[in-house]
């Protein structure tokens, strides 16, 4: 039998919680091949959570309580962690809300996609059959929908439709080897550098359709504010997509500044200019881009290895030159030299800097 744990972080959930722990052993106490149990990681609520776990633990010997400092919800969580590492070893642990808003009923799907090999699964709200409650206001639809979007295009990582999901199913080898990485976070970017690190471990993901419910009493623990800017700044600090962006920037500087040499002062032709230019910062970029863009990935096994990097990248970036000296020339053809830079600046932005992001990373940085 294969040791199950879903975990509920709680603070003043005392009109959620007694229910909810009711309906999960309900649904799984009979599931095949799987010992469940549930752990309530309080923190010192004071309406009286605590004491509710511990008269539902008369009926329910598996259901387990840890009563903690109130310190966000990334803190619960890792504390949660450890106990159960060191008291139950589980294979298989499950994160879930206390406040109703995740509906037990999809927590067979979330356990079979983990029986059919994924590593991590997420409740999506975003996904096909998924669905957040019709009678959010339209700043909690926005503020929802544009945190997510920001997390996918921040992290080029267009595939995981709901980052934010707090309803998932994680094998427990993951959560120990992500452990000195996520025990920095609290919060809701708990969840997002969670599944970050995840993802750059290779680990197998899997999305399962979620109908996210309203929660049933009480109020949300949100500050959006603070969520807001922790996102923005996780994103910032960890996103090779980023850093991959901010030496673009500085590429471009390089290739403005010959460009703008060539063409200006010394009157060069264009399709020249933007040859010479495009290929000198493409050797700044593969420097910058190995050393820290890519840092975690970055090209090892001495000079031979590195040339021959090097080498792939070239003829991998021959499509952004091709693509710059064709689009630039062809604008200034069409609409007048004099507007070059303009016609530079939308081409790196809208086609070279996704195209190279994609193909660097299928080619040259690939994960280890």
């Amino acid at each position: 039998m294969r040791k199950l744990v879903v975990i509920l972080p709680t603070y003043n959930e005392k009109g959620n919680v007694g229910l909810l722990i009711t309906e999960i052993f309900d649904k799984l106490d009979t599931l095949k091949n799987w010992e469940l149990s549930i752990l309530v990681v309080d923190s010192k609520s004071p309406d009286g959570t605590g004491t509710e776990i511990k008269k539902l633990r008369k009926k329910y010997p598996r259901l387990y309580l840890l009563e903690v400092a109130k310190e966000g919800l990334g803190r619960a969580y890792t504390q949660a962690f450890s106990y159960l590492e060191k008291n139950i070893n589980p294979y298989l642990v499950i994160q879930m809300d206390a406040d109703l808003s995740h509906n037990p009923d999809s927590l067979p799907d979330l356990i079979k996609k983990i029986e059919n090999g994924a590593d991590f699964v997420i409740g999506s709200r975003y996904i096909r059959g998924g669905s957040i409650p019709p009678n959010w206001g339209l700043h909690r639809k926005f503020l929802s929908v544009m945190g997510n979007l920001t997390v996918k295009l921040g992290f080029m990582k267009l595939r995981i439709s709901d980052w934010t999901s707090g309803y998932r199913a994680i094998k427990f080898w993951l959560v120990k080897k992500a452990f000195q990485h996520i025990k920095n976070y609290s919060g809701y970017v708990f969840q997002i550098a969670f599944l970050d690190f995840a993802l750059k471990n290779n680990a197998v993901i899997g999305e399962v359709p979620i109908h996210f419910r309203e929660r049933k009493s009480g109020v949300s623990k949100i500050n959006f504010v603070q969520y807001i800017f922790s996102i923005f700044l996780y994103i910032f600090l960890h996103s090779s997509f980023i850093k991959f962006a901010i030496v673009g920037v500085l590429g471009f500087g390089v290739d403005f500044g010959i460009s703008y040499l060539m063409i200006e002062i010394l009157h060069k032709a264009v399709w020249i200019s933007t040859l010479l230019s495009t290929e000198t910062a493409i050797i700044s970029n593969f420097i910058m881009n190995n050393f820290w863009s890519f840092s975690d990935k970055k090209i090892e096994g001495g000079i031979t290895k590195f040339i021959t990097s090097f080498l792939k990248y070239n003829l991998v970036s021959s499509g952004s030159i091709a693509i710059q000296t064709f689009g630039v020339s062809l604008l200034a053809s069409l609409l007048g030299k004099q507007f070059w830079f303009l016609y530079k600046v939308t081409i790196i932005t809208l086609v070279v800097i996704p195209y190279s992001y994609f193909f660097y990373n299928k080619f040259i940085w690939k994960s280890k």
